[in-house]
């Protein structure tokens, strides 16, 4: 079992992950909204979401890693 100290650090490289995918997903879907008229619109919009969906997960995984190491059994 790994310590309180690893823990706290793996859920803060979770948070650290998650930081640049909070702002590239809205960006991506924007970009896609933009630009209707291209054939590529469904993809870049399926991109976006899925990036957005993935930064929200490793948000998740982040919060309950440290509360798991500050708050240990």
């Amino acid at each position: 079992m790994a310590t309180n100290k690893e823990l706290l650090s793996k859920g803060i490289k979770y948070l650290a992950g998650a930081l640049p995918l909070l702002f590239i997903g809205p960006i991506v879907i924007t970009n896609a909204f933009m630009n209707q008229h291209n054939v590529w619109h469904y993809l870049v919009l399926a991109i976006g979401i899925i990036t957005c969906i993935s930064a929200m997960y490793l948000m998740y995984l982040g919060l309950k890693t440290i509360m798991k190491s500050l708050f240990n059994d």
